[in-house]
């Protein structure tokens, strides 16, 4: 399966540094959550008006892992943080 996130962040002043911070937080998941296969963030370099300004991909052998994924508490921590800097989301899940 894999999940993708995109992300629009509210402070753009500081859309920089929160698009580091929030990337190497996400990459840090890495090796922590077994479930976790892959793991891809990117930060945002289109002007466009419609543009987001990060994506994580991430890929999981099946739903199960994902569920566990969601639910795993170093991945909590992360979506804390998410709640205090991201204004919106889109995302997709899908099978590869």
């Amino acid at each position: 399966i894999r999940h993708i996130v995109m992300m629009t962040f509210k402070d753009r002043e500081r859309l920089e540094a929160i698009s580091i911070e929030t990337k190497n937080k996400l990459l840090g998941l890495k090796g922590i959550i077994n479930e976790l296969k892959e793991i891809e963030v990117g930060i945002n370099i289109s002007t466009r008006a419609n543009a987001y300004d990060l994506v994580l991909v991430t890929d999981f052998d099946n739903e199960i892992g994902l569920n566990i994924y969601r639910n795993h508490k170093e991945h909590l921590l992360v979506l804390d943080y998410l709640k205090t800097v991201v204004k919106t989301t889109s995302v997709v899940d899908y099978y590869i």
